[in-house]
């Protein structure tokens, strides 16, 4: 696999958990489906500075976590377009394959409006300051892989 990026759809050659990732430069969400991929659940956020120390990071979790796949949001414009930030979680995901010897497929889920959903959701719930930030990165990521485990299904 070398840094090669899975269709979706491929994913559906794989048991087990799936680890589902929303990057950020600071943060990056973290969030794992049961074994059976009906549900995802939000376990956190890393944030170990830079790109390279972020994918070595992820992957360690993806080993502790035996995710049989690893879904990353894609964060697309609104129009579809992609722009920097695409750019710059397309080379997460491969440097991500790399550290993983392409040993767990990877794949790319359009991530439009999860952080927005993310915000709404804690503004219902009254959460608020410093708690906020990292809850949000977290659960960005569920949304993320729920979306990607809804879509497995069909």
């Amino acid at each position: 696999m070398d840094g090669a990026i899975a269709q979706l759809t491929e994913l559906k050659n794989t048991a087990g958990r799936i680890l589902g990732v929303d990057f950020g430069d600071t943060r990056t969400g973290l969030a794992v489906s049961d074994i059976s991929r009906f549900l995802a659940s939000g376990i956190g956020y890393v944030s170990p500075g830079g790109i390279e120390k972020t994918a070595q990071k992820v992957a360690e979790v993806a080993l502790e976590q035996k995710a049989s796949a690893i879904v990353v949001g894609l964060p697309k414009n609104m129009d579809g377009s992609e722009g920097f930030r695409a750019e710059r979680c397309r080379e997460f995901a491969c440097l991500l394959s790399q550290k993983l010897n392409g040993a767990v497929p990877i794949a790319m889920m359009d991530e439009r409006l999860t952080t927005m959903s993310a915000a709404r959701y804690l503004n219902e719930t009254g959460t608020r300051g410093a708690k906020r930030k990292g809850v949000v990165d977290t659960l960005s990521a569920q949304i993320i892989l729920q979306n990607a485990l809804d879509r497995l299904k069909n």
